[in-house]
């Protein structure tokens, strides 16, 4: 079985770009709400590390937006739809 399917996370990497920026948060300062690095947000927005369900959950709490929303909005982008606004 596949471990790694880059397309999910490219676009696991966009929206959680997008929603950072669009909650009005630096990479710093979403960091420090999450309890995680700056390096390591870097690396998820850039597509070079996976989250795991934890971080996932506390990402999405952080940004404001239900889990099953912020996935709904990862799938959307994987199957190249349009972001909601």
């Amino acid at each position: 079985m596949e471990r790694t399917n880059a397309k999910l996370i490219k676009a696991f990497a966009k929206v959680l770009k997008r929603r950072r920026r669009a909650a009005g948060l630096s990479q710093e300062e979403l960091a420090f709400r999450t309890d995680l690095s700056p390096s390591y947000i870097s690396l998820l927005e850039t597509a070079n590390r996976q989250p795991t369900l934890t971080v996932l959950a506390e990402l999405s709490d952080r940004l404001g937006v239900d889990l099953p929303e912020l996935i709904a909005e990862i799938t959307a982008e994987q199957n190249g739809q349009p972001p909601r606004a």
